[in-house]
């Protein structure tokens, strides 16, 4: 019963926004819109504020495409900016949520605003949301209200949001390329298996000749395409969703594969250091805000984007929870560099951890920066020659029965 009668009045705030068109006392024309739960609420507010509403109509949203991590960080800038400018929470809602032009967007926001409207928290209102705002959001928004600095704390965030995206982009950017490189060899190469290389086959046959070793191995290698095709298409997408599916479900898997994606030569130290800006930039942004070290640890794991790295963070979360000092912690974790360590000792020593961990993730982004310029240009001829290397050996061995027949003639 108590839970129906909390429902009702929150569901009577659900208001839809319905545009409207009337006549004042003058007789002019005037146009609006507004917040309301009918038509009739619209027509008998307007009748109160001396307009005859001569057309009311339900504003309907598009469906919207799916809310991303750039549209919140925009959304978390400009509520920073406006509340500092002293524009009032619940207009900022509205003003966000009406010029984004992504309408999923503005129905999550109208939403966030009719919870905040009935007297929820601002963090509370964002909790009910945790596939958009996660627990380092809501913790940061609701340390701002607590202090009064809801406006500082959002320009942080939104600070840190930016970062953070700005990062992944360059990790994404460094890893399209050679993935399309590699699935447009596969591509290229089953394509002559399955359709090239046998045409030539009928031809090879009606010479009577015995076929130099690299064609057998290449018609080989066809047959064996033609006949097993449905074992090397499904095998590997039956692979990779099994892979993704333990991945997702099993903590040790995930620690299993991430470990394994810090060791190749060139990719494993772009991985670790894109882990460790985020994981600074995050207890930097966490601890500047008033958290608890102990208690600013529990958000540092997940944002790091790497399950060694989270594993990591709760052995350091014990650890500096019986007294350890934080630079020690990370020193015993194993996984971050020397360079990190002796910074965050530093920033502990003279009380400026947050600067300190900052100025660590700059660093760690710059290198970023420079190993993805020297990884794209290193790449690229590499992926060239070998993807060249696999065609061309393909189409000489196709020719080298027809080469050798020239000689014969």
């Amino acid at each position: 019963m108590a839970t129906s009668a909390v429902s009702r009045p929150r569901d009577a705030v659900r208001e839809s926004m319905f545009l409207w068109e009337g006549r004042d006392k003058g007789g002019r024309t005037v146009k609006g819109e507004m917040r309301a739960g009918g038509e009739s609420v619209v027509a008998a507010s307007l009748r109160r504020r001396g307009i005859l509403a001569t057309k009311i109509k339900k504003q309907t949203l598009a469906r919207g495409k799916k809310i991303s991590g750039k549209d919140l960080a925009l959304f978390t800038r400009q509520l920073a900016t406006m509340m500092r400018a002293g524009v009032p929470l619940l207009q900022c809602f509205d003003i966000v949520g009406r010029g984004h032009s992504n309408p999923a967007l503005g129905r999550l926001l109208s939403d966030i605003r009719a919870d905040v409207e009935t007297g929820t928290s601002l963090n509370q209102a964002f909790r009910k949301y945790p596939m958009h705002f996660d627990a380092l959001f809501c913790n940061l928004v609701a340390a701002g209200e607590q202090a009064g600095i809801l406006e500082t704390l959002l320009d942080r965030l939104a600070t840190y949001q930016e970062k953070t995206i700005a990062i992944k982009g360059k990790i994404k950017k460094a890893l399209f390329y050679p993935v399309m490189i590699i699935f447009v060899a596969i591509l290229v190469t089953g394509i002559i298996m399955v359709f090239v290389i046998p045409s030539f086959k009928q031809v090879f046959t009606s010479f009577g000749a015995d076929l130099p070793l690299p064609t057998l191995m290449v018609i080989a290698a066809s047959d064996f395409c033609l006949k097993y095709w449905y074992i090397l298409l499904f095998v590997p997408l039956a692979g990779g969703y099994f892979l993704y599916q333990s991945w997702q479900r099993s903590p040790r898997v995930q620690i299993f594969v991430d470990r394994m994606l810090l060791k190749p030569p060139v990719i494993g130290p772009l991985l670790q250091k894109a882990a460790i800006a985020r994981w600074t930039r995050t207890l930097s942004t966490t601890f500047a805000a008033g958290v608890p070290l102990v208690e600013a640890l529990d958000s540092v794991g997940p944002a790091a984007g790497n399950a060694v790295y989270s594993q990591a963070t709760r052995q350091i979360q014990g650890e500096v929870n019986v007294g350890t000092t934080l630079a020690q912690a990370m020193q015993n974790s194993g996984v971050f560099p020397n360079m990190a360590v002796q910074m965050t000792s530093i920033g502990e020593e003279a009380g400026a951890l947050d600067s300190m961990l900052n100025k660590v993730a700059d660093y760690f982004e710059r290198e970023v920066d420079d190993t993805v310029d020297a990884l794209s240009s290193m790449l690229e001829p590499m992926i060239m020659v070998i993807l060249g290397g696999i065609i061309g050996t393909i189409v000489v061995s196709i020719y080298l029965p027809i080469f050798k027949l020239g000689q014969v003639v």
